[in-house]
């Protein structure tokens, strides 16, 4: 394996943002042939790139290869205070997959000026910029500037605000000339018409309202995005052809057909088979999966993620997996919402090997799919833990001084320290593998039913259900926890997140609108408001501290706010998810809220982070053939970010 000097988890950083990078451990002890399989599903992952970016936004292509001409092809030394403020603002727009923020969901305001990008355009030959479409540079500066520039035009990527319609005033690419209730109205009749185990409606396509009403523009491979989706494609059959075992053929090949037809009946069918494979060491994600980015929870935006497996470190999950029928039948939810038998509930730990699309270059820790909830309930789900990703971030925040500033006293800083790290793994390992995963819906309940409030609502429940069991005296008898008061650690540190810390990620004046913020707000201040004293927060020397007077009193409250949470789920209760979320997960006291960024400002801590990837390197033979595969860490944020854009730009 090739590691070029010393490897360091922190690179570069700007605006708001750290970029990391993560290794891969033990690469070099697996086969060739897994070693290629995994060289193979990568390039099927960063070909989707495209994909995330334009559904992102209408106009997030077009503008990114602009800004990517200007920054290759402009004499940075001629107008260089102008040159430095477009290459932050496209080091950001590459971050976030287009121009909105990649957290906040607003758009990202260029420092430079219209006129110093319309003039700068203007230098470039006009067969280095995306022309397609256009007849002339003028006509592409006049459609791309008010989208850059005035901050009232297609402001925010994805709003959640209530009492708004909520399609019209998102600007995330998923819809065109269609109102909320029209979409509503439309899928509604879907699922009506379609009856029990109905696919996911909507996943993958974009709706359009044309000269003959509503209409579907399906993503697959002679359809929208078909360029990219051949590529894909293209990638997949050659890993394939090293797999594994034949279930692992057996996904791919599905995975193929639906990629081929749009049919969600063979995403359904892929999902299943998908499951099952449990043997092999290498697993992927490559899809239209998560639906955060839709403010209706519908449009699910493309990612792609290989991994291989951490045996050491997947003793843990299998431990949790193969208890899982304990768990809920020890659930403080209403029986009613229990599952009598849990099916088909496992997790491992995984080595992240490439991101791509929403998983790029920020990441989910953790991950449990499939979403359905009728394949959940019948067949089951998977989850992973992302060990190399966990660990690059705990590597890089140490001796920060974030936790020494926002932590009460010397006694819960210490106990902090100590277990913090394994009680964040151990979380996020129950949030994904048993709590995604427990409870059930009442016959004839929607999956949709919650609406823009579903997204909080589920992860408020899947935090809820590992809150929970981590005072659990039954995770120190499966020895997965050192000491009986471990669980105080991830008790303060997440009471202190919810209440203060998260807020250093939103700017002054805003609310709480990304729906994992808003889960961690609602439990946080739910709890708060309810615990006659188990939690509050308190002034010493002129600064605000969460303190902890009851740990089991605390415990208690999580549990209660879970019964609840699971019935709104369950019973597809929408009034009680509004109030909830309203009333707890939105609003920011203003006054605390100065006092943490103040605080937080003073750390010079970078709030948001995201990685690069590594480079595979395939070393052939005489008669080209791979005869192994190379890690090379040293690649450049902006030379990845080029690079992808020149390989992988498959889209106009």
């Amino acid at each position: 394996m090739k590691e070029t000097g010393t490897f360091n988890y922190a690179d570069e950083r700007f605006a708001d943002l750290q970029m990391l990078r993560y290794r891969l451990p033990q690469f070099e002890k697996l086969s060739l042939q897994q070693k290629k399989y995994i060289y193979y599903l990568s390039q099927a992952t960063l070909c989707g790139r495209d994909i995330t970016t334009d559904q992102f936004g209408k106009y997030n292509l077009r503008i990114r290869k602009t800004l990517e001409t200007l920054y290759t092809e402009l004499d940075a030394s001629a107008d260089k205070d102008n040159y430095d403020k477009l290459a932050l603002y496209l080091k950001r727009v590459w971050f976030s997959n287009g121009i909105y923020h990649h957290y906040a969901n607003d758009k990202i305001q260029p420092d430079f000026s219209e006129a110093f990008f319309r003039a700068a355009v203007k230098q470039i030959p006009i067969d280095k910029l995306p022309m397609t479409g256009y007849n002339s540079v003028e006509e592409l500066c006049d459609e791309l500037c008010p989208v850059m520039f005035n901050p009232e035009i297609l402001p925010k990527r994805v709003n959640k605000a209530d009492g708004v319609d909520l399609v019209r005033t998102s600007a995330c690419n998923y819809y065109e000339g269609v109102s909320q209730q029209e979409v509503e109205d439309f899928y509604n009749e879907k699922k009506a018409a379609a009856g029990d185990n109905s696919p996911s409606w909507g996943l993958n396509t974009k709706l359009v309202k044309g000269d003959n009403g509503l209409e579907e523009k399906v993503w697959k491979e002679n359809g929208e995005y078909g360029e990219a989706i051949r590529h894909i494609i293209c990638w997949l059959d050659k890993a394939k052809s090293v797999a594994e075992n034949q279930q692992q053929q057996r996904v791919i090949d599905l995975l193929i057909k639906y990629y081929r037809t749009g049919d969600l009946h063979l995403f359904d069918e892929y999902s299943i088979e998908w499951l099952k494979e449990q043997a092999g060491n290498v697993d992927f994600i490559n899809g239209f999966i998560e639906v955060y980015g839709d403010p209706l929870g519908i449009k699910a935006s493309w990612e792609g993620i290989v991994e291989y497996k951490d045996l050491e470190a997947t003793r843990r999950t299998r431990l949790i997996s193969d208890n899982a029928q304990w768990f809920e039948d020890h659930s403080p939810i209403d029986s009613r919402f229990k599952k009598a038998e849990v099916r088909g509930v496992t997790a491992n730990v995984v080595c992240a090997a490439m991101l791509g699309g929403d998983e790029y270059p920020t990441t989910a820790i953790g991950i449990n799919l499939p979403n359905a909830d009728w394949i959940r309930a019948q067949h089951g789900s998977k989850s992973v833990t992302i060990s190399n990703i966990t660990d690059a971030y705990n590597k890089a925040a140490k001796g920060n001084g974030f936790k020494e500033e926002f932590v009460i006293d010397e006694d819960t800083l210490d106990i902090v320290s100590r277990y913090g790290d394994i009680c964040d793994d151990l979380h996020t390992d129950l949030h994904e593998c048993l709590g995604h995963g427990s409870g059930q819906l009442l016959p004839g309940v929607s999956p949709d039913a919650l609406k823009a409030y579903g997204n909080t609502i589920e992860e408020a429940r899947a935090d809820l259900f590992g809150l929970y069991y981590m005072a659990d005296d039954k995770l120190q008898e499966l020895g997965l926890l050192p000491d009986k008061n471990a669980f105080r650690s991830l008790y303060y540190t997440y009471m202190m997140n919810g209440l203060m810390t998260q807020l250093t990620r939103i700017e002054r004046g805003k609310d709480i609108e990304e729906a994992h913020m808003r889960n961690r707000a609602l439990i946080a201040h739910w709890t708060l408001e309810h615990g006659k004293g188990a939690v509050e927060l308190v002034k010493r020397n002129g600064k605000t501290y969460v303190q902890i007077n009851n740990y089991e009193q605390l415990r208690r409250l999580f549990g209660e706010l879970l019964a609840e949470v699971q019935r709104i789920k369950s019973e597809g209760d929408f009034n009680a998810a509004r109030n909830l979320v309203e009333n707890y997960a939105v609003k920011v006291d203003d006054k605390l809220h100065a006092e943490v960024l103040e605080r937080f400002t003073k750390l010079d801590i970078a709030p948001y982070k995201g990685f690069i990837n590594p480079v595979y390197k395939p070393i052939l033979n005489s008669e080209d053939e791979i005869i192994d595969v190379e890690v090379d860490y040293s690649e450049a944020y902006d030379t990845q970010m080029l690079r992808y854009s020149s390989e992988f730009g498959f889209l106009v």
